[in-house]
């Protein structure tokens, strides 16, 4: 592998432990705050990627989707990674329908905030002229890994945020129709949970996933631009 593919994917794998760490240690503090201390007391309330890592879901998908993509010019889109799921309790919970909800949501929210903070670092040093947009491609520049992190800070978290809103289980968005849906639409979630990753492989398939992210990252480059060139 070319030293700066190499590079890259030292970049791509930070930002997602990163990416994973924060959104799965959200949902842990999120739990832990409306009552229930199991994943509290297992030490998942951290940003340490070794409480979070999946051997398979956070290093081999990750790295295999990497070099697909580099293999195809970038054209390859598959999944982004997961991270080791952090235990709940719902027993425990006060307010249980709120607490289903705001930990369900935690670990988007955290993501959401590490997009923004990416997206506002990235804005500044575009604009300012401390990057510029000629860099891409330049590795032998100081501004080239600068680039790739904020860039991967911000579109892998944006990313992530967007694909577990996806209303299918296990992601998140599918637990918050488990409080918003009446109970008999729960059997049909459940039957969709035990064939949740075909079900995820065939939206990735028809072209259904991209024909959301895509859109979504454009809008984000097009708000990232607006200005630079006047």
């Amino acid at each position: 592998m070319p030293s700066d593919l190499i590079g890259q994917l030292i970049i791509y794998i930070v930002v997602l432990l990163l990416a994973i760490s924060a959104h799965e240690a959200a949902h842990a503090w999120m739990s832990h705050k409306f009552g229930d201390d199991t994943a509290y007391l297992l030490g998942r309330v951290t940003l340490n990627p070794v409480a979070h890592t999946d051997p398979v879901g956070t290093l081999l998908i990750p790295i295999a989707n990497f070099v697909l993509a580099a293999m195809s010019g970038g054209r390859f889109f598959g999944l982004i990674g997961w991270g080791k799921p952090t235990p709940v309790n719902p027993l425990r919970w006060r307010n249980k329908d709120l607490a289903n909800v705001m930990v369900s949501l935690a670990g988007i929210m955290a993501n959401l905030l590490l997009a923004f903070i990416g997206f506002v670092i990235l804005k500044v040093c575009l604009h300012t002229g401390m990057i510029g947009l000629g860099v891409v491609g330049q590795f032998g520049s100081l501004e080239e890994p600068v680039f790739l992190l904020l860039d991967r800070v911000l579109m892998m978290n944006l990313s992530l945020a967007v694909f577990n809103l996806l209303p299918v289980p296990p992601l998140d968005g599918s637990k918050v129709l488990y409080s918003i849906l009446p109970a008999s639409a729960q059997p049909t979630l459940e039957v969709m949970e035990r064939f949740s990753y075909i079900i995820l492989i065939g939206l990735m398939y028809l072209g259904v996933i991209s024909a959301i992210m895509v859109p979504v990252r454009q809008f984000v480059v097009f708000l990232l631009l607006t200005g630079l060139q006047g």
